[in-house]
């Protein structure tokens, strides 16, 4: 009995990380600039362009209220 009650909440934790993973998630790319330890943007020696972070995060949506 205990081996069943495994099996089945393995089986429904998997199909709802399957379910939240297949949605599509709107994201943004968030550039920052580099900056060294006396505070001035470090420059690329090659491109002459100042060095940047990125990361991708994710948008989220604000839910209208009435009052």
């Amino acid at each position: 009995m205990k081996s069943l009650l495994i099996v089945l909440t393995m089986a429904l934790g998997t199909s709802l990380a399957y379910a939240d993973s297949a949605e599509k998630k709107e994201t943004n790319r968030v550039c920052v600039d580099v900056k060294g330890k006396d505070g001035k943007e470090v420059k690329d020696p090659k491109t002459g362009k100042t060095k940047q972070t990125c990361k991708e995060v994710r948008v989220h949506k604000k839910l209208e209220v009435s009052k």
